[in-house]
């Protein structure tokens, strides 16, 4: 788990995006359709940061190693 905590500015933006169950200062809890699109896409070789930024995540503010 990592140990970098969201500002309530990142909370509130991570929380806009169509993927994301629910958020707080220390985690993300993601809907069932993307982790099913991460798998699929994952499978088909496709990079980890990527898909997260298909999907209109910033990975500079949930972190590489949250990825």
């Amino acid at each position: 788990m990592s140990k970098k905590t969201f500002t309530a500015g990142e909370v509130k933006q991570l929380s806009a995006n169509p993927y994301v169950r629910s958020v707080s200062t220390k985690g993300i809890t993601y809907t069932d359709e993307f982790k099913q699109l991460f798998i699929t896409s994952n499978q088909q070789g496709k990079l980890p940061r990527d898909i997260f930024e298909a999907c209109g995540f910033d990975v500079q503010i949930i972190g590489i190693t949250r990825i």
